[in-house]
């Protein structure tokens, strides 16, 4: 595993997730809408996984493709990650963003996708 990319996907992760919650307590009734429908970051998260995670599998080496595809990945997967408890536990309001458990939901989960890159990145280097 490239040092680089694992540090630009785990950066891109945690950086993500302290923007858009710094966003959100800032302005919580913020929505995205397009053609009236809300758009919640779930669903751009899923499209930067797409876009950034497809060409990471599928070409190997370094290039600033697979730079710009490992920052995209990153950003996605923190925007995913930090609504999933946010959906599970909460009624899905805007104001429930503001609550402790999606906070701390959130936390936890960019904290063991970090953890999870930094097993990964370690096995690989003891396999060469």
């Amino acid at each position: 595993m490239d040092t680089r990319r694992a540090r630009v996907i785990v950066g891109s992760l945690v950086l993500t997730f302290v923007i858009i919650r710094v966003m959100l307590h800032t302005s919580p009734n913020s929505d995205f809408n397009v053609a009236g429908y809300n758009i919640h970051h779930l669903f751009t998260g899923i499209l930067l996984l797409a876009i950034g995670g497809i060409p990471l599998a599928l070409f190997p080496g370094r290039s600033l493709l697979l730079d710009l595809s490992a920052l995209l990945f990153g950003t996605g997967l923190s925007l995913v990650l930090d609504e999933w408890v946010y959906l599970i536990a909460t009624d899905g309001t805007n104001a429930s963003y503001l609550l402790p458990v999606s906070l701390h939901g959130g936390i936890i989960m960019i904290a063991l996708a970090a953890i999870y890159v930094g097993v990964l990145y370690m096995v690989s280097n003891k396999r060469r």
